[in-house]
């Protein structure tokens, strides 16, 4: 079995208001993957607002904020175990809180290494 990052992603920290029973549903979500024992790592269920971020780039010059070519913020992340990429794809699109609020998730295989 292999692992994938499925990272959170949001166009505006005020796209994320949850009401609390959307937040149940999602916790709802993330206790199925985790009943599956297919939950690895549950990440962050928030990052903080891109604005307080700090970017570092090769030539050591740091900015304020996340990277601007960027136009969603990583609001948070998870790691399960899936087959492949597509399970894991069908794994994320039943997350119910980006149905409700926007925003996407992106699914990455996490390279192990040897």
């Amino acid at each position: 079995m292999k692992e994938f990052a499925l990272i959170f992603r949001l166009k505006d920290i005020s796209d994320f208001k949850p009401s609390p029973e959307q937040m149940q549903e999602r916790m709802n979500w993330l206790a199925g993957i985790a009943s599956q024992n297919k939950l690895v790592d549950k990440g962050n269920t928030l990052l903080p607002f891109a604005g307080n971020a700090k970017t570092i780039q090769s030539n050591n010059v740091i900015t304020d904020g996340a990277y601007t070519e960027i136009k969603e913020f990583i609001s948070g992340y998870i790691v399960i175990k899936a087959d492949t990429i597509d399970e894991a794809v069908e794994m994320a699109k039943a997350n119910p809180i980006f149905d409700q609020v926007g925003g996407s998730i992106e699914v990455r295989e996490v390279l192990q290494r040897d």
